[in-house]
């Protein structure tokens, strides 16, 4: 997994900023178009987005693309197409003009196709030629150096989006099992019946899930020292009413017992993760349960942040649970992710829970988030400020 700590690629030349594209992606792209936005001489940002379907006008992504760039405090930046030049060119342009409008300096605009990347603002034969500079990643010392610091670039997309993915075979059976265990004992602790889909309140939807709304589109892959993405600065509790309440049962009827489960399956989870030691399949099993009351997630939520360990985390729980349980396992993901600046890793995370839980709100406040564009930076120092009742309490020191 890549470091909190972004390496410092030096950027010299188009070919450098080529090179360095799929290192702060975390993938190398293909028929997308990228912008890597900076200020002073230091990168802040940076996003990509699917090339349009042939005749669609590019402004109006451009333009959003553009004001989700200002967000950043930025002062320039430099825009890449990746595919032929059909379909590059105009989005490139669209995209040129509409940062020029928001008050950036485009630095550069390049088009990369089959080994050869062309810029479209220098015209001088002898740096740039027509046919295209040919160039290897493998052989840049910018890939170099990012493959010393840590950084991965994986081969595509779809490699990233595997990550996700569930878990089949064995593993598959074994959760499947264990799951039952697990909802046969929150039925003993509940005192309801358990049936094969009751692993939430909602009937079988997670907790804060709503069966309408369509799916939202799929939001455009960022990252970068301050990533490409927000989240409500609300904190735990916003994506939906605790079901829990700090006092008693909730209005659901769910008794205490419920939530002091739920606070000590996750901090157990923390523990243990921390150890380097990976949850058995009953442990994943009773957390991912646990994790559909809203209160229980919002513990989760209130201790995840951006480092390595956390992500580590909620990728295990989300790939091993049952299908109708990986809502909260992947926004947990989703956001550890964007907190550490992997905005790539949290869209795909957001995309498989949305495509199975369209109506899940904190899933859909998230992908939002994400495409406002407002920098992890924007909650630094989680989680300092939230709802009392699902923040730690600090204990107080004995007066000496």
């Amino acid at each position: 997994m890549n470091s909190t700590e972004p390496a410092r690629l030096s950027v010299r030349s188009p070919a450098d900023m080529v090179a360095a594209v799929p290192y702060l992606l975390g993938f190398h792209p293909a028929d997308s178009v990228v912008v890597v936005a900076v200020r002073g001489r230091r990168v802040v940002f940076a996003a990509r987005g699917d090339l349009p379907a042939p005749g669609v006008d590019p402004g109006p992504a451009a333009r959003h693309l553009a004001q989700v760039v200002a967000r950043q405090d930025a002062d320039a930046a430099t825009v890449v197409g990746y595919g032929p030049a059909a379909r590059v060119t105009g989005v490139v342009d669209a995209i040129g003009d509409a940062l020029t409008a928001a008050g950036l300096v485009v630095l550069d605009a390049l088009r990369v196709t089959e080994g050869r990347w062309f810029s479209y603002l220098c015209v001088e034969p002898s740096c740039c030629p027509p046919e295209g500079t040919p160039y290897d990643p493998a052989a840049s010392q910018v890939s170099a150096a990012a493959v010393f610091a840590g950084q991965v670039a994986l081969p595509d997309r779809a490699a990233l989006a595997a990550q996700v993915s569930p878990l089949d075979g064995p593993v598959r059976l074994a959760m499947r099992r264990a799951t039952g265990r697990a909802r046969l004992r929150l039925a003993a602790l509940t005192g309801r019946p358990s049936t094969p889909s009751a692993g939430s309140p909602a009937g079988g939807l997670p907790a804060d899930s709503s069966r309408a709304g369509a799916e939202p589109p799929v939001p455009a892959d960022g990252a970068g020292p301050e990533g490409e993405s927000s989240v409500p600065v609300g904190g735990p509790g916003s994506g939906g009413k605790s079901q829990v309440p700090a006092g008693g049962a909730g209005s659901g009827g769910e008794p205490r017992a419920v939530r002091t489960a739920g606070t000590a399956a996750v901090r157990a989870a923390f523990r243990r993760q921390r150890r380097g030691e990976r949850l058995d399949d009953d442990e994943v099993a009773w957390l991912t349960v646990l994790l559909t009351h809203v209160a229980v997630r919002d513990h989760a939520w209130s201790r995840t942040d951006g480092r390595d360990e956390d992500i580590s985390l909620w990728t295990d729980v989300l790939r091993r649970a049952e299908p109708d349980l990986i809502a909260a396992p992947g926004c947990l993901l989703a956001f550890a992710a964007w907190r550490s600046g992997h905005g790539a890793l949290a869209a795909v995370a957001l995309e498989r829970v949305l495509s199975a839980h369209p109506g899940y709100s904190l899933a859909v406040l998230l992908d939002e988030a994400l495409r406002r564009g407002v920098a992890p930076s924007a909650l630094d120092g989680w989680p300092g400020s939230g709802d009392g009742a699902v923040l730690r309490r600090r204990r107080r020191r004995p007066r000496r």
